[in-house]
């Protein structure tokens, strides 16, 4: 714990903000109203802990009026219902600030939280933390003057039953002393991405903000390594070249060497996950261990890294586009290729955005 931390509450507690929690138990966060419901132990005994998501419905998770800052949301679900890979893609997580109708965020449940293609993955950073077994944590920071909603639509074909959750934030008076900028997430597939085309992170920003970070899910369908690539960021304008343009995939993403153990034409390396505070590299899977897969079986190689611009943030004042080429190498060669490739952009703007893509179909998001 720092002193920039201390001083922050410090001028919390003199602006008024009061703390509030929503649960299954307290929906609505109000004081003095937590842990209230009856069960077979008797009152206030852990009687609601969570709820059931009907199929093809959407459930308000917080509808919260005036204006404060969310700062920590945990989620999970039964993972021993079936088909729970599938579950991570078919909820749909949506988030509305200041009583807009669109929503700022709209991301598959699993993918927002670094969990892509219905991979389990622990993470261990700054933003997200994936604890076992599926504990979902996103530390986020969410301000909003004039009311706060989220939601989640089951578009699985069945119920979805035990999801536990606790949205914890700050309420504040005076809506004034709420930043400007708001919190913004959308989560975007191509399967498989176009030769020679690189894929878009993000586009269609308007306005000033920040660019928060990225979660990239690969499903490698071509043999060799993948990652040569490099990251773009498009920023104000910038038209046939970018402002800033990284190295290549995993080197954006912290690693180095295909994120390798050794460098060695000799002995056969080893592929390290990772989990650090602002990047990381926690998926890797080539086979499919899942409860819906009668035994263990091989399946084109899955990957999942995260990057967090908190020490080193994107600004830009009008417009930013982010993409990433689809170049890989076989041997000494560099090649484009076609891969199956989805990505979270996480960012913050002012005024909030309007003109989003709805996000893709059930059909269109199944994990490969």
């Amino acid at each position: 714990m720092n002193n920039d931390w201390v001083n922050d509450i410090q001028e919390r507690i003199k602006r008024g903000e009061q703390s509030a929690s929503i649960t299954a138990e307290n929906p609505t966060g109000a004081r003095g109203a937590g842990g209230q419901t009856s069960s077979p132990l008797g009152p206030g005994r852990k009687g609601r802990p969570c709820i059931t998501l009907p199929a093809g419905e959407t459930t308000e998770l917080a509808n919260i009026e005036g204006a404060g800052t969310i700062r920590h949301i945990w989620m999970t679900v039964a993972t021993h219902t079936e088909a729970v890979g599938f579950v991570l893609r078919d909820l749909v997580l949506r988030m509305y600030w200041d009583g807009s109708e669109t929503p700022s965020v709209e991301v598959p449940l699993g993918d927002f939280f670094c969990n892509g293609n219905g991979e389990r993955a622990l993470v261990t950073s700054d933003l997200v933390v994936v604890a076992p077994t599926g504990g979902m944590n996103a530390y986020f920071t969410m301000p909003f003057r004039d009311g706060a909603r989220i939601t989640i639509e089951n578009q699985h074909p069945a119920d979805v039953g035990g999801l536990f959750y606790q949205i914890d934030y700050l309420s504040s008076p005076d809506p004034e002393t709420v930043a400007d900028l708001r919190f913004h997430a959308t989560w975007r597939r191509e399967n498989p991405t176009t030769i020679a085309e690189d894929f878009t992170i993000l586009d269609t920003v308007h306005g000033r903000g920040a660019f928060l970070g990225t979660y990239l899910n690969i499903v490698a369908l071509e043999r060799y390594w993948y990652g040569e690539g490099e990251v773009k960021f498009f920023i104000d304008g910038d038209a046939e070249y970018p402002t800033i343009c990284g190295t290549g995939t995993e080197d954006y993403f912290g690693g180095a060497w295909a994120f390798q153990d050794r460098l060695s034409s000799e002995t056969e390396p080893e592929v390290l996950t990772f989990s650090a505070p602002y990047c990381g590299y926690p998926t890797y899977s080539t086979n499919d261990t899942s409860q819906q897969a009668v035994y263990s079986t091989a399946m084109a190689p899955v990957h999942g890294m995260y990057r967090w611009h908190v020490q080193d943030p994107i600004l830009f004042s009008e417009n930013l586009r982010v993409t990433v080429q689809q170049i890989g190498q076989v041997g000494p060669d560099i090649v484009e290729r076609s891969d199956d490739v989805a990505a979270v952009a996480y960012w913050y703007q002012t005024p909030l955005a309007t003109d989003r893509t709805p996000i893709a179909s059930r059909e269109l998001r199944r994990p490969r």
